[in-house]
């Protein structure tokens, strides 16, 4: 069975989902999949069985159940929140379900109940500064990065402010997402404003940031009003990708796999403003979603190199903000 792909559509208030031809990548309309609320972010549970959905119109979280066969979607629930997530993760033990909201200024747990279903109100919930994008927890999974800093307790689903709490970035460059290298203690930001990533090394012992180095998302010489989105590194660690809304491009990087260090691997031209992009299961394939077009981009990761060559055009819906793409079947 090929992955299905996700994608949530904001303005069409329902999820449709793609199969993936493991071999060429080819996207193909399966079903879909009411969602009324605004449909804007995803998550997983380890497992792979639950797909956790964040509102956007009417701040909920809602879990669903995959069908094993088919990658359809059936609800287990939907737990109201005072305000839109804006990101989603589960825990490492996948006892808890972490979000961040960036209206609120805050960070929260949710428990999830034996079939993975978000089972309650929240039982944590920890202030940050305004603009709350992102939540994961480190490899340990006693670390939580919101991007600000904080312990978290698997055995109680608790958050506390770590030492430091904060880290001031280098310059007003407003980190967004990020992704946790799978071998080296890096963790990779991309920055809203900054139109860079910047990686910092994390202290496994003390769950604290320092900053490596920062490369630039754009094209040298280039000036358009741009700022980053999503950031993502293949499974292997190799190739490092980052959407560039403005610019309009996915801007590629190789990973060194001693120092994880980054070096350009190009710009592949994409649909209008890619909020929402994502890798197939195996690093092979990459699809990214034009918010402005309704329509996804299709790309084949070259293995050698990291380079993206475009494949083909999909018509998803309006304003697709999510895209996940999910092994079913395995």
């Amino acid at each position: 069975m090929p992955d299905v792909l996700y994608v949530g559509l904001q303005d069409d208030d329902k999820i449709v989902r793609f199969d993936i031809d493991a071999g060429s990548g080819k996207l193909a309309l399966s079903g879909e999949t009411p969602a009324a609320g605004a449909p804007s972010v995803f998550a997983i549970s380890p497992d792979r069985r639950v797909l956790y959905v964040g509102f956007r119109g009417t701040p909920a979280i809602e879990s669903c159940r995959i069908d094993p066969a088919s990658g359809a979607l059936t609800s287990l629930g939907r737990v109201a929140t005072e305000h839109a997530p804006t990101y989603l993760a589960t825990d490492r033990t996948g006892k808890y379900l972490l979000s961040a909201h960036y209206q609120g200024g805050y960070a929260a747990v949710y428990p999830l109940g034996s079939d993975g279903a978000v089972s309650g109100p929240a039982l944590d919930r920890q202030n940050t500064a305004p603009g709350a994008h992102a939540i994961l927890t480190d490899p340990s999974n006693c670390f939580a990065f919101v991007p600000h800093i904080a312990r978290f307790d698997e055995a109680t689903g608790r958050l506390s402010p770590n030492t430091p709490f904060k880290l001031d970035p280098p310059g007003p460059i407003g980190p967004r997402h990020f992704c946790l290298h799978p071998t080296l203690d890096l963790a990779y930001f991309s920055d809203e404003q900054g139109c860079s990533v910047t990686a910092y090394r994390i202290d496994r012992a003390s769950g604290t940031l320092s900053v490596v180095g920062t490369v630039p998302s754009l094209p040298a010489g280039v000036t358009v009003r741009n700022t980053c989105s999503q950031i993502y590194l293949t499974p292997s660690g190799r190739f490092l990708y980052v959407g560039n809304r403005g610019h309009n491009t996915i801007a590629g990087f190789a990973v060194d796999p001693a120092t994880g260090r980054l070096t350009p691997a190009g710009h592949a031209p994409t649909e209008a403003v890619p909020t929402a992009f994502g890798l197939d299961s195996t690093g092979t394939f990459l699809f990214s979603a034009g918010t402005a077009t309704g329509r996804l981009a299709s790309y084949r990761v070259n293995g050698a190199a990291g380079a993206l060559t475009p494949l083909g055009i999909y018509t998803a819906g309006k304003r697709p903000a999510a895209v996940l793409a999910v092994p079913v079947g395995r």
